[in-house]
């Protein structure tokens, strides 16, 4: 027995293996489909978007009802008219809530319905003589796209009843449907009103639901189903009408049981053994047909995340929201559109060639590109700049060996910060803008046929020719120069009292002139001045010979600080004029409280005329 069982067992397995060579792993792709559904939000061929929408489904089914009214608490009696064989008769009984088998609870209305085995929620007592306002409230828990509302009864069906709907999980109302065999006198509104493309979201009123014949028999059908869409002309193109859409959408139902048969109420008013009957609403199920509310981008609703579990859609398409109502985080390239049977309306997602993480939508710049993209890139990084970060921001250049989506694509301008005229460079070249006389991409030498200078304004300056050079031009050479004693020796009483003032500044800027360079100062400090000068703190001009600074007398270098003491000439330029005669020494902060000290001393012994 054994044997045989291992020789069947071997002989499946070569038979399996020669189909399998056979069929070279086509066999198996038929079962591809059981482990790989595909999904409907996409093309199975290229997977090209196209609309969804979730399953049609009982919205009511299982979800809890919120009633004004209930029988059993306390155990009162009730009494049902109902019509068999077309004979009219009432069955009455006792609701206890406290006895399971004649309780008649709220979640009757939205359990399994068995036609066979009517479970039925039933309300307290009302008076037939009086209008009584039962309401049921339904929350639905989400948005759902509604297509109808059914109500079985058990037994009589009401008179009147409304039916209204809540899109704000109910906060407000609206009106959805009113059925009454006295439309105007009930409800203030005409029978049976004709709805055109100007009213679609009114609200009708209808006779409907009852018998015409004789108004005090029992209808044989004891179901009242209102249909969203019935009667509505934009119905049969509800992809392109918003209002229709708006229409059916609903987070809670509300059905409000206005009162029974009017004539029932007359026919009681002279029979008091009538009246003292007890009459109930009695309803079956309430059931409401529809599907989640997805716009066309989810094919099904799932449970979210948090511990609520609350519904929300599935999004597909490259949208997100409770609904998809909206397009995901950046993918705001084209506008938020519903998907219908011709357009899918997939977002699409922005254009930043991976240099931002956030973008926004422009509906002018969509416009203006023929509807094709509308997305404004935030916060390009690495250095890059536009609406799509597709070049680099000022100070920055294209590097050629790279591509626009690397990181590293745009590199600093490298600007020589004396012969360069700014930081910014040629976008593409990487060409600095130059000062005359000066050359290369960074502005870093002297072009030909100038020479470097040691002016910070015109750091190169044309080579003189030599046939041009007049003969005077040599008495300023080197040798002439001697030595600048004056500068070199310490800061002495006698020096300091035959000066007209004393001051500290430090040079900030330059130009050469014609025989004199102006430097421009800022003055930090005054130790002394004459009464006929001027001399304060702030901005000011420094003038001196350009024979002393050739010679070094005095050595002034841009950016330092100096203690300058000097005379005041009748006839000069605006500002200070020195010469060799001055004195100018290196200033630095520890010589603060030298300069103090020295200050006293000098009050006492200098002539007061000179203050």
């Amino acid at each position: 027995m054994v044997v045989c069982r291992c020789v069947a067992v071997a002989a499946a397995l070569v038979v399996l293996g020669r189909l399998g060579e056979a069929t070279s792993g086509g066999y198996l792709k038929m079962f591809e489909a059981q482990y790989n559904p595909p999904d409907p939000c996409y093309d199975e061929e290229g997977g090209l978007p196209k609309k969804c929408i979730p399953d049609f489904i009982n919205a009511a089914f299982g979800r809890p009802v919120e009633t004004s009214s209930t029988c059993g608490s306390p155990p009162s009696r009730y009494c049902i008219t109902t019509q068999e064989k077309g004979e009219v008769s009432r069955q009455c009984d006792v609701c206890d809530a406290s006895d399971a088998s004649r309780a008649h609870p709220p979640h009757y209305l939205t359990d399994l319905n068995n036609p066979n085995n009517l479970t039925c929620w039933h309300s307290a007592p009302v008076d037939p003589l009086k209008p009584d306002n039962v309401s049921l409230t339904l929350s639905l828990g989400k948005k759902y796209e509604l297509t109808y509302i059914s109500l079985q009864f058990c037994g009589q069906k009401p008179d009147s009843l409304s039916i209204f709907k809540s899109m704000d999980y109910g906060r407000t109302w609206i009106p959805f449907q009113y059925y009454s065999s006295q439309c105007r006198k009930v409800y203030g509104r005409r029978n049976r009103m004709v709805i055109g493309k100007a009213n679609e979201q009114e609200a009708l009123c209808t006779d409907a639901h009852l018998s015409h014949n004789d108004p005090m028999t029992v209808s044989t059908s004891a179901r009242i189903a209102f249909s969203t869409l019935e009667g509505r002309p934009s119905a049969y193109d509800f992809d392109s009408s918003p209002v229709l859409q708006d229409w059916v959408t609903a987070t809670d139902i509300k059905v409000v049981l206005n009162r029974l048969h009017p004539e029932l109420d007359e026919a009681t008013a002279d029979n008091e053994s009538v009246a003292q009957e007890s009459f109930s609403y009695a309803i079956a199920d309430l059931a409401v047909g529809g599907r989640c509310k997805c716009n066309g981008h989810a094919s099904r609703c799932i449970p979210d995340k948090t511990e609520e579990g609350e519904l929300v859609c599935d999004c597909a398409h490259n949208t997100a929201g409770r609904e998809c109502e909206k397009c995901k985080r950046f993918h705001f390239d084209r506008p938020w559109g519903r998907a219908t049977a011709r357009e899918a309306n997939e977002c699409v997602a922005c254009n930043c060639n991976l240099h931002a993480r956030r973008c926004r939508f422009n509906m002018e710049l969509y416009k203006l590109s023929g509807r094709v993209s509308g997305g404004v890139c935030y916060r390009c990084r690495h250095n890059t700049a536009g609406r799509h970060c597709h070049y680099c921001k000022e100070g920055f250049y294209r590097d050629p060996t790279r591509p626009i989506i690397h990181r590293k694509a745009c590199k600093a301008c490298d600007c020589h910060p004396v012969g360069a005229s700014g930081k910014t460079c040629n976008q593409t070249t990487g060409q600095c803008p130059c000062k005359d006389g000066v050359t290369g991409i960074m502005c870093n030498r002297c072009a030909k046929g100038y020479q470097q200078s040691r002016s910070p304004i015109a750091p190169c300056i044309k080579v003189p020719d030599p046939s041009t050079i007049r003969p005077a031009a040599h008495s300023y050479s080197q040798p002439s120069c001697g030595k600048c004693k004056i500068t070199k020796r310490r800061l002495k009483l006698r020096k300091y009292c035959r000066r007209d003032y004393a001051l500290v500044a430090r040079v900030i800027n330059k130009e050469v002139l014609d025989e004199y360079t102006r430097f421009d100062i800022q003055v930090t400090n005054v130790f002394k001045r004459s009464r006929a000068d001027r001399v304060r703190r702030g901005g000011d001009q420094l003038w001196v010979r350009n024979e002393d600074l050739n010679c070094k007398c005095p050595d002034i270098k841009m950016g330092n600080e100096y203690l300058i003491l000097g005379r005041k000439e009748r006839k000069q330029r605006p500002g200070l004029v020195i010469n060799r005669q001055s004195i100018i020494i290196r200033w630095r902060n520890n010589k603060q409280l030298r300069m103090r000290r020295f200050l006293k001393k000098a009050s006492k012994k200098c002539r007061p005329s000179r203050y």
